[in-house]
């Protein structure tokens, strides 16, 4: 596996991943475990975020100590699904910027097309966090990471909590200079573009809507 590309293997996102794919999970426990597996993966994201050194005092002595350094993160979550996982970040970060970008996949031809996009400025010196619970395609998230880079995004990471390999090859292929962070990979898209054996409609379950 390329070094830019991280499947996770921690046991409580393990368990979690398969809480959510069971068909009997209510939208409210649904919500809780992405914002969970959200906060999990998010601790491997960041954890070369840079820091620098500043001058405390504890109860005991002055000490210098490290606290994170530069701009702020920005978290973008790709529309609406993607909004499930920002919580999950936001409570490791809560300084972090939050940006949307808004895609609809057609449903004949599976091909994504922009419908909003708003962004932390400037965006060019902060580290960018995509988020999005599913990477089917890989269409979304190719379009998403282009419109960052179009805006002048350059140190960019995205996060999916289950990936198809289809998609999974799609984004490393368009965008190398980026980091892929994955809950789990899956075996395979089916013919209408979902993932096998996947979890169902992801923003459905986040929202409670069909």
């Amino acid at each position: 596996m390329d070094n830019s590309i991280m499947i996770m293997d921690h046991p409580l996102i393990k368990h979690k991943i398969t809480m959510l794919r069971d068909k009997n999970t209510g939208t409210n426990e649904f919500r809780a475990l992405v914002n969970e597996i959200a906060m999990l993966m998010g601790y491997e994201a960041l954890r070369d975020l840079p820091t620098e050194d500043i001058d405390i005092e504890t109860p005991i002595e002055p000490c210098k100590a490290p606290v994170i350094s530069g701009r702020k993160l920005a978290i973008v979550p790709i529309l609406r699904a993607g909004l499930g996982m920002t919580n999950g970040i936001l409570s490791l970060v809560p300084t972090a910027k939050v940006g949307h970008i808004g895609l609809y996949r057609d449903e004949e031809t599976h091909e994504p097309h922009e419908y909003f996009c708003k962004l932390p400025s400037p965006i060019n010196e902060r580290i960018v966090l995509i988020t999005d619970p599913m990477l089917a395609t890989g269409g979304s998230a190719v379009e998403a990471i282009n419109f960052i880079k179009k805006h002048g995004g350059t140190t960019i990471k995205f996060m999916c909590i289950i990936a198809a390999p289809e998609g999974l090859k799609k984004l490393h292929e368009a965008h190398p200079d980026v980091q892929i962070y994955v809950g789990q990979l899956d075996r395979e898209l089916n013919k209408d573009a979902y993932i096998c054996p996947g979890l169902g409609d992801a923003g459905d379950r986040i929202f409670g809507t069909k």
